[in-house]
């Protein structure tokens, strides 16, 4: 069970290394990479001219179940909506508590050593309660 969880993240950080160059080469800044306030996350905050981007990163080898950014349901939504309102309180996060605030997910799909990157910008519109 230890050497699954460890490949889920060894797979996991990889997949979040290659959104992370995808986004540079599009212009974003890395602010902050697996975010963590209690037990709420966000995998990779970035900026650009757009605002404030809170990346959900969804990796998988080749995918032969649901896509995965199917796995981004109401709940995990909510709780990542909770981790960037909890960032921009930060020191880190006050310069940026100005600008639009952007939801976005990134699947990474693996087929051997090639990966397929597919990038949702603000693929869910948080409802604030």
């Amino acid at each position: 069970m230890e050497g699954g969880e460890n490949y889920r993240q060894s797979l996991g950080r990889k997949g979040e290394d290659i959104v992370c160059g995808f986004l540079q080469d599009r212009g974003h800044t890395i602010l902050e990479r697996n975010f963590r306030s209690g037990h709420l996350e966000v995998d990779i905050i970035s900026f650009n001219e757009e605002g404030i981007h809170f990346v959900e990163v969804k990796t998988r080898r080749l995918s032969i179940q649901a896509p995965p950014q199917d796995n981004v349901g109401s709940i995990k939504q909510a709780r990542i909506v909770k981790a960037a309102i909890r960032f921009l309180k930060t020191n880190k996060g006050l310069p940026y508590g100005n600008h639009e605030c952007l939801f976005d997910v990134a699947a990474v799909t693996f087929d051997g050593d090639s990966a397929r990157i597919e990038w949702f910008p603000q693929a869910y519109i948080p409802l604030y309660r």
